[in-house]
């Protein structure tokens, strides 16, 4: 388990002086950090059709991108290039322990946990993200820039790559293994290796207002609902029938407004669209259904633990009254498992202790056995 060391500030102090606001170096934030993963297994996985994975290098001094599958890297020498891994914590249960310590921050803010090889000189160019990040330096070095936030142009150095211009750096830093480096969107950043090194970043973003509307008018047709017509029965005659006055313009938006204020419709769409998995699961699906008796036996030996990638979340408004959310779907239960419930959804990992009041619960073994068949949660030692 990896454990925030933060000697400068608490996390309340963070989150009220640097969130959102600017970047910060914290040296040893991972005190004694080793690699969840090898360069080897990190270029395993890039072998994996389902794995979203990048190759970023040098060609006649031009930015080039491939994307994966990966046989080989022959082709590329031993400096200046660079292997991603999009969603590692959906494949390594090492590497997602990375993320829990940032758990301060609530999940449904979490994007991924990206990872990198580098050789020496290797680097995916000077860019911004619209994302918050906490880049957690591995094994080897890496030297960071950091640029302050402000008008920079950006454009395309490659067909996938969108670089910006020359910065003015506010922070340049040798990292060593762990060091994390915060960065808030909108600050332009790079980094160049050192040496044969190893990155992780934890990606925390949320969702433009277009995208939000965009997937609510997609929930709202799935669901059929929002088809409700304008009335408008004690309308008076107009003498200008080319204006839209404004008790039209409001009847227009209030129109729109009436579904953003039915808290049923909003929140289920809410909890829905953000439990969505970001990438493929690796979904721990078992061949034989278990019975009740045997979940309980089981449950008395082992964790619970929640396969990589999969959100689950609660509203703190209705999840007395037994509705969460998991995967993109409502899903109700019980109001007596409540208590548990929330420990599904707060933590990657419910222990054995913990749930040793709840094992023969009639209710919470039947909703266990439901998940863990849909491959959900699995059992570990």
């Amino acid at each position: 388990m990896y454990h925030l060391n933060l000697t400068e500030f608490s996390q309340e102090e963070f989150l009220r002086d640097y969130w959102q606001k600017k970047p910060v170096l914290i040296k040893q934030g991972f005190v004694d950090f080793q690699d969840p993963i090898s360069a080897d297994e990190l270029a395993g996985l890039a072998l994996e059709e389902e794995v979203q994975s990048r190759l970023i290098y040098k060609k006649n001094n031009s930015w080039q991108a491939e994307f994966g599958p990966f046989e080989s890297y022959d082709h590329l020498g031993e400096k200046d290039w660079s292997l991603v891994i999009q969603a590692l914590d959906n494949w390594s249960e090492d590497a997602a322990k990375i993320i829990e310590p940032f758990r301060f921050i609530p999940h449904w803010r979490l994007d991924d946990l990206m990872t990198s090889f580098a050789t020496a000189g290797g680097s995916v160019g000077p860019h911004l993200d619209l994302y918050d990040t906490f880049i957690c330096q591995g094994s080897g070095s890496r030297r960071w820039r950091v640029g302050n936030k402000g008008e920079h142009r950006q454009f395309a150095a490659h067909a996938a790559l969108l670089h910006v211009e020359p910065f003015t750096a506010i922070i340049d830093v040798e990292m060593q293994a762990g060091d994390i480096l915060y960065i808030p969107p909108g600050f332009p950043h790079e980094g160049v290796s050192l040496s044969n090194s190893m990155s992780f970043s934890v990606g925390f973003r949320t969702n433009s207002t277009v995208s939000l509307l965009s997937a609510f008018a997609d929930h709202l047709i799935d669901n059929e609902q929002g088809g409700e017509l304008i009335e408008d029965p004690h309308r008076k005659a107009t003498k200008h029938s080319g204006a839209i006055d404004a008790d039209d313009y409001q009847l227009i938006k209030n129109q729109l407004q009436q579904l953003l204020n039915n808290d049923d419709v909003f929140r289920n769409f809410t909890g829905s669209y953000l439990s969505q998995a970001k990438h493929e699961l690796d979904l721990a699906v078992i061949d034989e259904p278990l019975a009740d008796e045997d979940i309980s036996e089981i449950l008395a030996a082992n964790n619970l633990n929640r396969i990589g990638g999969l959100r689950a979340f609660y509203f703190t408004e209705t999840v007395d009254s037994g509705i969460c959310y998991i995967d993109g779907n409502e899903v109700t239960f019980s109001p007596e498992i409540v208590p548990v419930i929330k420990l599904l959804c707060d933590q990657v990992s419910v222990s054995v202790d913990e749930l040793s009041t709840w094992r023969t619960n009639k209710e919470f073994v039947q909703f266990i056995s439901q998940q863990v068949e849909a491959g959900y949660w699995y059992f570990a030692e």
